[in-house]
């Protein structure tokens, strides 16, 4: 009599990888049900799925999690108050360019893409963790740009809400310029341009 094999062991923490793989290069709505069984573990059947996930929905939620654990760190550093402000804004711009633009996974940025994952209304509730993630970050650029007046690095005339538009801005499309393949060099002597804005801002001694 033949023997059966044991069964494959359910890797649910690399089917969440696999999930946010999907998620981060197609968006929220655009990724079916089908891509997802068929991407994770190399194949899941429908009932495993929702017994592992609940559903799509909860799923995307801990892709996002994940996410933002990990790859979503590369801004971390507009809180690091033991930087100077001007350099936790420029630390996290290349930090993010070079994520971004890493070749070992999907170009962008999840919460930057985001914006555009979930266009329904129905859906919008969905990717509210990306939402906050980007008003997160829009706040840490207006409390490092605050920061530089609070140190007298900047002028007290400084509009912070347009340089924080402005760097934000940016950093929301580097996740294009990243997604359609432009190289990180070029997207650094950018960052380096953009950076330049907060120079004229400057205090006069």
């Amino acid at each position: 009599m033949a023997t059966m094999g044991r069964p494959r062991t359910f890797d649910r923490d690399k089917a969440i990888e696999q999930a946010m793989y999907l998620f981060w290069q197609n968006g929220y709505e655009s990724t079916s049900l089908s891509q997802l069984k068929a991407g994770i573990n190399n194949g899941i059947s429908a009932p495993s799925f929702y017994a592992a996930f609940g559903s799509k929905e909860a799923l995307f939620r801990e892709c996002v999690q994940r996410y933002l654990s990990t790859y979503g760190q590369v801004t971390a550093s507009l809180w690091d108050t033991s930087l100077a402000p001007r350099d936790a804004i420029e630390t996290t711009l290349r930090r993010s360019a070079k994520m971004q633009c890493d070749p070992g996974h999907p170009k962008g940025c999840m919460v930057g893409l985001g914006v555009m994952s979930a266009p329904s209304a129905e859906n919008a509730a969905v990717v509210e963790p990306l939402t906050k993630s980007r008003e997160r970050t829009r706040a840490g650029f207006a409390s490092n740009i605050q920061r530089g007046i609070d140190r007298g690095e900047l002028s007290e005339n400084t509009d912070i809400q347009a340089l924080t538009a402005t760097f934000d801005a940016f950093l929301l499309g580097v996740s294009t310029l990243a997604r359609d393949g432009a190289a990180l060099t070029d997207i650094n002597n950018s960052i380096t341009s953009i950076m330049s804005l907060w120079d004229l801002c400057k205090a006069r001694k």
